[in-house]
């Protein structure tokens, strides 16, 4: 489990909140993760502050349109009136005060909180490489050798990490109650770290429209109680089918199709995955694909690359791009 660093003054905050908001279920304000409660904090937080603003503000505007009234003799009349030291250090310092709160939280959750960052945690993760397919989500298990759509498992308090990328257009991953969502491109790998400490079943989708069977592209996140039943879970997925994800299987797998039912594949080709990856990525005739630690150097650099447009993709749609050092 990952305790929350976030100050217990921000902590106290985000508490008034959720006892407000004690009657949500499912969805980022129910959170079963660590990741997915910092970040329901944070917004609960970043939203009560900016309402010490703005409740001030209504419940004014109210009282001195109601005392300031045309029908009200008693009020003060001051016409040549233009200053007020007090008026302009409570309009000025408090939101300054509030801003300078909200600038240090949104430092301190912006690197504390990225999709990028791995999760320290006494326990090996689990990876997970996902690739967003129309209109269906492909995920393949390197380690266990194993691909599945539409459905995933791990243990619950065992980090998990995915590797993203599309074999289509621009995408986007979520699961509201675990993390925050992450485009998915083709030829570009995007990165995502979440934790599960409650057991069950979580709904994932698509947050970002991609076409006609945009509204179908849900998946199950299911976090197990004991890595042994995800080692079981992962018995069955190879008994299920007994199909290997070949190139052939994958080419059919990414014919467009809508509302796709679950599906599991008993092996998978070595390097699937950066396989996908690779194919929407500029490289010298004659070189081979990357291996993954490669690839990861050379996404921290980029160097000079020419902007691929997917097949099946209105190419009057996209202009070619160059990125340079």
């Amino acid at each position: 489990m990952i305790n929350s660093k976030y100050p217990r003054s921000f902590q106290g905050l985000s508490l008034i909140g959720a006892a407000l908001l004690s009657g949500c279920q499912g969805g980022i304000l129910d959170p079963k993760g660590q990741i997915a409660s910092d970040e329901k904090s944070l917004i609960i937080t970043a939203t009560l502050l900016m309402l010490l603003v703005v409740i001030p503000v209504i419940v004014l505007t109210l009282v001195f349109a109601w005392k300031y009234r045309a029908g009200n003799q008693g009020a003060t009349y001051t016409p040549k009136w233009a200053h007020s030291i007090k008026i302009e250090i409570i309009v000025w310092l408090i939101p300054c005060i509030i801003v300078a709160f909200l600038a240090m939280l949104t430092w301190n959750s912006t690197h504390r909180l990225d999709p990028y960052r791995p999760l320290d945690s006494a326990k090996k993760p689990i990876t997970i490489e996902v690739v967003s397919l129309n209109w269906k989500w492909l995920f393949i298990y390197p380690e266990q050798n194993i691909a599945t759509v539409n459905q995933i498992a791990f243990p619950t308090n065992v980090p998990v990490n995915f590797r993203i990328t599309s074999d289509s257009i621009m995408n986007s991953f979520f699961i509201p109650q675990l993390a925050g969502q992450i485009y998915t491109m083709a030829g570009m790998q995007t990165q995502l770290h979440l934790i599960a400490n409650e057991p069950g079943t979580y709904q994932g989708f698509s947050s970002n429209y991609s076409g006609a069977g945009f509204s179908g592209m849900k998946f199950n996140a299911i976090a197990l109680a004991t890595p042994a039943e995800f080692d079981a879970w992962v018995k069955h997925a190879r008994e299920d089918s007994g199909k290997t994800l070949d190139t052939q299987a994958y080419d059919n797998l990414a014919k467009p199709s809508e509302n796709n039912p679950v599906a599991f594949f008993s092996s998978v080709s070595p390097h699937m995955f950066d396989t996908v990856l690779n194919k929407y990525m500029t490289m010298p005739a004659g070189a081979s694909p990357m291996a993954p630690a490669e690839m990861d150097k050379t996404m921290q650099k980029p160097a000079a690359a020419t902007h691929i447009v997917p097949a099946g993709v209105d190419k009057t749609m996209h202009m070619p791009m160059v990125v340079k050092e």
